[in-house]
């Protein structure tokens, strides 16, 4: 089969490689359909790492994707050849202790799609997945919808993690896909007031669109005065989307005694800091999300129902022989992109 590997740094050739087999009685064969850029992709693309992380050429990333069913491992009950699947990158264990208590998202012997050192990605034609992370679609939902389940599970499990939606004034830091992603359920649980940061004026309409009351360009605007004028008594919580320190920083001054500070973005620095007087003083939860747990049938549901509609996220198509094109599109935020998606078939 042919697979799109990362060489080097912004280097990606498509190759020949072997085709994946069945091996446990629950492994599906997926031929893939569509792959979802995400950002974490295209820092391996781009630095060859995240934290610790760190790429061994040739590499193969994407882990958001749908697909149809090719065969089946002979455990494998609820799918069968031709079912159109959203797939869960994740690949836990389900036997050490964080999977036995309702963890499987930090198991610790975790495999996930396109990270180094566990599992080969799905810039491929063809994956093999355990029936546990193929989450079957409706026939009305396209493909590239189906892809989308994956960033949206994340943002949903965000605001699960975070406080009660009726009522609450909340800020999303960073309106790229998963500070999108934290939008639309937020908006679709009852969130009063929901307040919106980027640099990026396209992706503030892209903000808006999907229902944000206010939206503010941070490189252009005091977006914590102006927030504050509006919401004197300050945010409930806040989701720190980009990775950034400056963001870190606003949200802690945007927060109100006893708010909530979800931790969403992944830096691109070792380490983080906090005014410690004013976190202190407020008695600010902080909270890591990592991925996501038990969302993604949620998040399909969502979409499912026309609850939420995801579409406009995405902005651009790409054929699979030019997804270095897509991965440059992205990294370098070029023409108005937020989601850009490669057309396996």
């Amino acid at each position: 089969m042919k697979a799109m590997v990362l060489t080097g740094i912004r280097k990606m050739e498509l190759r020949e490689v072997p085709d994946p087999k069945i091996q446990q009685p629950n492994d599906v064969l997926l031929k893939l359909a569509t792959v979802g850029v995400c950002g974490s992709d295209v820092h391996y693309y781009s630095t060859g790492r995240i934290g610790i992380q760190i790429v061994k050429y040739p590499f193969t990333v994407g882990h958001e994707c749908s697909a149809v069913v090719v065969n089946t491992g002979s455990a494998v009950t609820k799918l069968k050849a031709g079912d159109r699947v959203a797939v869960e990158p994740a690949m836990p264990c389900w036997e050490c202790d964080q999977c036995k208590v309702g963890r499987p998202h930090t198991c610790r012997k975790l495999r996930f799609l396109g990270c180094p050192g566990q599992a080969e990605g799905c810039l491929s034609e063809f994956i093999v997945m355990p029936e546990e992370c193929c989450f079957p679609v409706p026939a009305s939902m396209s493909f590239d919808r189906a892809a989308l389940v994956e960033p949206l599970s994340i943002g949903y499990y965000g605001v699960k993690q975070s406080l009660p939606m009726p009522g609450a004034a909340i800020g999303i830091l960073g309106a790229g896909p998963i500070g999108l992603s934290v939008l639309l359920p937020a908006r679709a649980q009852g969130a009063r007031k929901i307040y919106v940061t980027d640099k990026i004026d396209s992706r503030l309409a892209s903000a808006k669109k999907a229902g944000a009351d206010w939206t503010g360009n941070v490189d252009r605007q005091d977006i914590v005065a102006e927030i504050t004028q509006a919401e004197p008594l300050l945010l409930d919580v806040v989701f720190e989307c980009c990775g950034e320190q400056s963001a870190i920083d606003q949200a802690v001054d945007l927060l109100k005694p006893g708010g909530k500070l979800l931790l969403i973005g992944i830096p691109t620095v070792d380490r983080i800091a906090f005014t410690i007087d004013k976190a202190r003083r407020k008695e600010l939860c902080i909270q890591n999300v990592r991925r996501q747990n038990h969302c993604v049938q949620p998040a399909l549901d969502l979409l499912s129902s026309g609850k939420i509609n995801a579409d406009f996220m995405i902005t651009h198509h790409f054929p699979f022989n030019r997804t270095p094109e897509a991965f440059d599109l992205v990294e370098h935020y070029r023409d108005g992109v937020v989601k850009a998606i490669i057309n396996m078939q």
